[in-house]
């Protein structure tokens, strides 16, 4: 019934995002796919991870997952890095129609500004502390109970 609830929700009050995200999906159909908690995940071989209502794109391979070498694996930061995403669409499930406004377009900014790039990097200021992000990370642990990516710096 939940998982019901939460497609309905999404193909309805996060019908932008979602219709967004089944295109990048259809423009990724062979990649590799599976479901989590209601969601449609695609991994695929960008370098970053997206989230569009009911469809979340993960990276295959974090590209900053050689900075944590010895202290996490790969799989530890490819689960985190789900747990935060899958966190942003239960702010679209909240936001609805405001998704893209409120979550999609400042965090787009936040992650690929050359200069906010440059800024978080020579403070090393986590990524993750950005409102968006840190609320997406609060969110992906509340419903799944698992730890998200926290206030790692990864760039």
């Amino acid at each position: 019934m939940k998982i019901f609830l939460y497609r309905l929700l999404q193909c309805t009050w996060g019908v932008l995002q979602t219709l967004l995200g089944l295109i990048v999906f259809l423009l990724h159909w062979q990649d590799r796919h599976f479901s989590y908690r209601g969601a449609v995940i695609t991994v695929w071989q960008a370098k970053s991870s997206v989230s569009l209502g009911l469809f979340v794109f993960v990276t295959d391979e974090p590209y900053f997952a050689e900075k944590f070498s010895g202290r996490m694996s790969v799989a530890e930061l490819s689960d985190r890095l789900l747990v935060h995403e899958y966190g942003h669409t239960i702010q679209s499930l909240l936001l609805g129609p405001l998704y893209l406004l409120l979550i999609g377009i400042p965090s787009t900014l936040w992650g690929f500004s050359p200069t906010l790039n440059r800024k978080r990097k020579e403070a090393q200021i986590s990524y993750f502390s950005f409102f968006t992000e840190r609320w997406a990370n609060a969110l992906g642990e509340r419903v799944t109970g698992k730890r998200s990516m926290e206030q790692l710096v990864i760039d």
